[in-house]
């Protein structure tokens, strides 16, 4: 059974006890939740925490998420399209292969965390944050980073066509051999970003994108110029 947020309780809800809990109205705490496989779809779960969860592919679809908080779960293979994680809250775990196609992440804060492979395309993000995340290999495609501010994100092998990077700072971020076809980066400050040997031939998808001198002289040596 799950309890209320001053009462942490391990559990192994069935489909029927969350539809309870849901009904109820008051947040709960699932903690060392077996909740692998379970249905929360289109429960109104609003401030609920998950703490240290096993929810691998568990269906959160089209669940109210709004104020959420999962802490070190793992929830690979789980799927939230249509879910609402206004700010939510995601704390360390692996949420590789998830689905967050069509989700709301606006104003969620996500850090510490693995999401190879995850997908978050058609998402509504406005003001995530996003620190020390493993995207090696997901899909990004559209998405809006604008403004944002990017701490160690791995983004190695990534999907990232027709992303808007506008403004963005990247700090410690790793963008080798993403794919940044149609991609925005008017005003973007990538001198702190590993471009992973860029290439004269990928250069113009960085186009408008600051960049420091050490990277200027990558490209231009392979020009065979040189930058003293």
């Amino acid at each position: 059974m799950a309890r209320q947020h001053d009462e942490p309780l391990i559990s192994l809800p069935t489909r029927t006890e969350l539809v309870r809990l849901s009904n109820a109205g008051q947040p709960q705490t699932l903690n060392n939740c077996r909740g692998a496989n379970l249905d929360f779809s289109r429960l109104d779960l609003s401030g609920w925490r998950f703490e240290h969860c096993n929810l691998n592919n568990a269906d959160f679809s089209s669940t109210q998420l709004e104020g959420s908080h999962f802490k070190g779960c793992r929830a690979t293979g789980a799927n939230f399209p249509g879910a609402d994680l206004t700010d939510a809250i995601i704390d360390g775990g692996d949420f590789s292969n998830t689905s967050f196609r069509g989700a709301t992440l606006s104003s969620a804060n996500i850090m510490r965390c693995k999401l190879t492979r995850t997908e978050m395309t058609e998402v509504r993000a406005l003001d995530v944050s996003f620190n020390e995340v493993l995207f090696v290999m997901a899909t990004l495609s559209g998405f809006s980073f604008k403004n944002a501010t990017l701490k160690q994100l791995d983004f190695s092998e990534a999907d990232l066509r027709n992303c808007d990077f506008r403004e963005t700072i990247f700090e410690d971020c790793l963008l080798r051999d993403a794919r940044l076809h149609d991609c925005r980066f008017e005003g973007a400050d990538l001198r702190d970003a590993n471009l992973g040997g860029i290439q004269i031939s990928d250069s113009t998808h960085y186009k408008g994108a600051i960049i420091s001198k050490q990277q200027a002289a990558e490209l231009l040596s392979q020009l065979g110029l040189h930058v003293l």
